[in-house]
Order: structure tokens, then C-alpha cells, then sequence
């Protein structure tokens, strides 16, 4: 006998979760799909128990069939590769939404569309698409891999008509550069914090090396001082962000001399050069452009900030890439059109205090 309840959903609007509970010969079947009208939901369990009557039906039906859910949790389970933070994160959200309590055969293109809506709520198209790309990776194995009945062709079909309702877009590229000014008014507020505060983080040194370095806030946290060959004025990046590979994906990548005097300066006295988090770089450099009225900078500009003094300063996309880490040069065409103008941080005011010797901290016993 089916059943039709009536729920709220995260953007107001109401779902009509059908269910329908199967039993015949000692054999039990149960089911669940969410729609958008009671009539429809109706229409869909008179449907389904006409087929269940038929011979042999129920028992086609017992193939595994766990939820969606369950899915992304044999996912994250069993991959070999270890997932990225971002990866895991959108995953175990995805877990929250009504989507996941559905078996992974009432999974529909139309159950996937409502899920981005619901996800649309508070969020830019180009975030909405990142969830659903991380989904997609659980529709393209799980057939192939457990025999879940889950439908890539319907995730397919669900990011088309996303895309046509402007749900999902591709990410926008930021162009942002921090000004000469707004970089002083960042390495003098660092710089009282810690006359202040010896114990703060040294922000000064982390964005001068961020910015001499092109390197990403993640992996300036992960080098460590093994990795660093001085000699070559080069380190090892490990876990180098790239399309569809970041574990295991360790790069060596040439240091600017201003990069590699920034990095020999910090104390010995942590494996790591930099032993940071990210959080708490990333909440640090957001509270300073808060309170400095700097508006719409964020750390990874000064990736952007790094990659374009490169060319500026003459270099040509190889030995841009060689600093930058870049695996294809199409990603560098981006900065072809910035001029060689020399390097506008010969003589930058900030330099001597980033490379002077950094004492190591005060331990107390």
C-alpha cells in the first residue's frame, strides 16, 4: 500500500516523498521517490505496484539498491586515491539533502535538477556546479564497480537542463590584483600585530612568499624543509592542485631568489617550513581586509599577483610555468597579454624585513 507524505524543503518549497511497501511471498520490497505535486506521486505508486504485481517483478527488484547516501559513503570508502579536503567536505554535505535518503534507482535527472536548486539557495551558479561534479564522480562508478543502479546518463541529462536554467555555470575568472598600496597597508597592520604580539603569525613573510613564489595558501603549509633543495633554488610542491589528480601529484618548481631568502630565514625548529594552517592564514588575511576597508581580495590573488610579475618581468610561458607549477602552458595564455614592464618590487621597501632571520619561538618550561 503506498503512502504519500508531505515535506519542507531547504528553499521553502514542498516535496511529496511516495512510498510504497511490497510484500508476497515471504518477499518484501520497499521504495521512495519525491515530487514536486501530489498528483504525480500518486500516479507514480499506482504505476509501480501495476509492476511489482507482475511475475517475477519482486524479485528483479531485490537487486542491492542502497540509497544515494550509501553510495557516497562506499565511495569515499573504497577509492584507493586519497580524496581532497574540498572533495570530502561537498560530499558529506551532500549527505544532508533529501536526494541522498533516495535509492540510488529513484535517482532521476529530474531528482538531481530539484537537488541543485535546492543548493542554488544562498549559492553562486559556479559553486552549485562544483557540487555537482563531485556527485558525477559517484554516478560514473558505481554501476560499473557494486552494480548500484544509478544512472550516469541521468546526472548527464540533469547538468544540461542545469545549465540551461542557470543553475550551474562554469567558474569566472578572477582577475584580481592586490595595488602597491593595498600591499603596504597589509605588511604594516602584520607587522604591528606582531610588535603587539610576538607569538602571532609572521602574515608578513607568509604573503611576501606567497607572492614571490606563485605558490597556493595549501601548499605553502605542506613544504617542508626536506622538500626544499637550496642548491637548485627549488622545492618540491606536494599534492599540486591539477584537474582531476591532486594527491600524489608532487612537482618540483623552480623558487625566485626573493622566495627562497624568505624561506631560509624562517627558524628551523618544525619539519615544516611554514607550520601553519590554513585556516588560520586564510582567517588572518580576511580579518585584515575587513578592517582595512580592502575589498575583494583574497589570499589566492596573490598567486594571480606572483604569475603576472613573472611576465612582466620578460619571462616567457616555459619559464613562467617552471615558478608557477602550471602542468599545461594553455592555463599561462591568460598572462600573454601583460607587457614586460620590469619588476615593480626591485627594491620593494618590505623585502629585508621578510628575508632577516626570524627568531625561533620562546618555549617555556
Amino acid at each position: 500500500m503506498g503512502t504519500i507524505l508531505e515535506r519542507k524543503r531547504r528553499n521553502g518549497s514542498t516535496g511529496y516523498h511516495a512510498q510504497i511497501a511490497v510484500q508476497r511471498d515471504g518477499v518484501s520490497h520497499r521504495e521512495t521517490k519525491t515530487f514536486d505535486r501530489r498528483p504525480a506521486a500518486a500516479a507514480w505508486i499506482a504505476k509501480r505496484e501495476h509492476e511489482l504485481s507482475q511475475p517475477g517483478a519482486l524479485a528483479a527488484s531485490k537487486v542491492e539498491d542502497p540509497t544515494l547516501g550509501e553510495a557516497i559513503d562506499r565511495y569515499t570508502a573504497d577509492s584507493r586515491r586519497a580524496l581532497g579536503r574540498t572533495k570530502v567536505q561537498v560530499l558529506r554535505a551532500i549527505k544532508t539533502y533529501d536526494i541522498a535518503a533516495l535509492p540510488c534507482s529513484a535517482v532521476t535527472s529530474a531528482e538531481v535538477v530539484t537537488f541543485a536548486r535546492e543548493l542554488s539557495v544562498g549559492r553562486m551558479p559556479q559553486t552549485v556546479g562544483n557540487y555537482m561534479a563531485h556527485l558525477s564522480a559517484v554516478f560514473a562508478i558505481a554501476r560499473p564497480a557494486w552494480g548500484y543502479p544509478l544512472d550516469p546518463s541521468q546526472m548527464d541529462a540533469a547538468h544540461k537542463v542545469a545549465k540551461r536554467l542557470g543553475l550551474t555555470s562554469a567558474s569566472t575568472m578572477r582577475d584580481r590584483r592586490p595595488t602597491m598600496a593595498e600591499l603596504d597597508q597589509l605588511m604594516t597592520h602584520f607587522g604591528e600585530v606582531r610588535v603587539r604580539r610576538p607569538s602571532a603569525l609572521p602574515m608578513q613573510r607568509v604573503i611576501a612568499f606567497a607572492l614571490f613564489s606563485t605558490r597556493r595558501q595549501e601548499e605553502i603549509t605542506r613544504i617542508a624543509w626536506a622538500d626544499l633543495d637550496e642548491a637548485s633554488s627549488r622545492v618540491l610542491v606536494r599534492d599540486m592542485k591539477n584537474p582531476g589528480q591532486k594527491v600524489g601529484n608532487d612537482v618540483w618548481c623552480e623558487l625566485p631568489p626573493e622566495a627562497l631568502r624568505i624561506a631560509l630565514a624562517m627558524p628551523r625548529t618544525h619539519p615544516s617550513i611554514f607550520p601553519y594552517t590554513t585556516d588560520a592564514i586564510s582567517a588572518a588575511f580576511t580579518r585584515a581586509c575587513a578592517l582595512l576597508g580592502i575589498e575583494d581580495l583574497h589570499f589566492h590573488d596573490l598567486r594571480h599577483e606572483g604569475v603576472s610579475r613573472l611576465f612582466e618581468m620578460g619571462r616567457t610561458v616555459p619559464l613562467a610555468a617552471s615558478v608557477s607549477g602550471h602542468r599545461s602552458w594553455q592555463s599561462l595564455q591568460r598572462y600573454t597579454h601583460v607587457r614586460a614592464a620590469g619588476d615593480k618590487y626591485a627594491g620593494w621597501k618590505w623585502l629585508a624585513a621578510v628575508t632577516a632571520p626570524m627568531p625561533a619561538p620562546v618555549t617555556y618550561i
